[in-house]
């Protein structure tokens, strides 16, 4: 399984499929529900494991963003918890994901779910703008509201046309052998996703750090990214009892996205130190507001006996 977020095997030409001279795929003791949704051919556990495995750190990608999406659209200032930094770099490395996916023409569900992932940072892209733009103006401009609709609206559109567009141009694509050289630049797609995957959480700490509050941001994005670049190296891993060929070119094929992986859930561990450290700040604040109506009445009582 190879998805953008964990493009390991992304950048991997069907490594473990076995084709026909028609093109066709022949797996004779593989799973089935496996060859028919993701034209792999999976005949022994560790793969097996493998794969759903991945499939989970799939969903856990999927649904990260969403969380984040919620909280923004509750508290309505998107743009003082979230840092633009954070979303270019994670935009830069969907894209370069994207690239990397096509330019080695895999399956197409890995290029559909990578074009998702695309899809929901453009729409926290488009609430952070729409907040910064909407809270920094005094007056309430409807012509803001109606270019959201329709930018939402568009993006829908696409996004359910567009999957249909690369499974009819998949089969093309596939009878045509890759060449070195986009095989290489596929993989060095693969390197720049890593980077701009690691350098997406600095702005983010940056912020935190510079508001000493992570008031407005989910924790779920993070937790759930953290959930989806674990399972996504142990999917990797468990592979490797199964492999016939040499381990270590499987490793070091795998080894840009596997650094990513790992390098992004220790700054994500620095991200959840923050939300502990400043939660804890919130609460004291909120415990000293709390302590000033109980004084309140108290002095007023006075004030009204001194009057008598």
């Amino acid at each position: 399984m190879a998805t953008a977020r964990f493009p390991g095997k992304c950048a991997d030409v069907a490594a473990g499929n076995w084709s026909s001279p028609p093109g066709r795929l022949v797996c004779v003791n593989g799973t089935p529900w496996i060859l028919y949704l993701l034209e792999e051919c999976v005949d022994n556990v560790w793969e097996y494991c493998s794969v759903v495995i991945g499939l989970v750190s799939m969903f856990c990608f999927l649904l990260s963003t969403l969380p984040q999406v919620y909280e923004a659209y509750r508290n309505g200032k998107g743009e003082e918890a979230m840092s633009f930094g954070f979303l270019f770099f994670l935009f830069s490395g969907d894209l370069t994901s994207f690239a990397g996916c096509y330019l080695t023409s895999q399956l197409p569900i890995q290029v559909i779910t990578v074009v998702f992932y695309i899809f929901t940072d453009l729409i926290l892209i488009s609430q952070f703008l729409y907040y910064k733009i909407k809270n920094s103006s005094s007056r309430k401009s409807p012509v803001l509201k109606w270019l959201c609709f329709m930018w939402c609206g568009s993006a829908s559109l696409v996004l359910l046309t567009l999957p249909k567009l690369i499974v009819d141009n998949s089969a093309s694509l596939d009878t045509k052998s890759t060449s070195k050289s986009v095989e290489v630049t596929g993989y060095v797609c693969g390197y720049l996703a890593s980077v701009f995957y690691l350098s997406s959480r600095l702005p983010q700490l940056y912020k935190n750090f510079q508001r000493q509050s992570t008031e407005g941001t989910s924790y779920m994005l993070f937790a759930l990214a953290m959930m989806g670049n674990g399972t996504y190296g142990l999917s990797v891993i468990v592979v490797l009892p199964a492999l016939k060929g040499s381990k270590q070119t499987f490793i070091i094929k795998h080894l840009a996205w596997l650094i990513g992986s790992l390098g992004v859930i220790v700054l994500d561990f620095f991200v959840t130190a923050q939300f502990v450290m400043y939660r804890k700040n919130s609460s004291a604040k909120g415990s000293k507001l709390l302590s000033v109506p109980e004084v309140e009445p108290l002095l007023c009582e006075e004030v009204e006996l001194s009057l008598l």
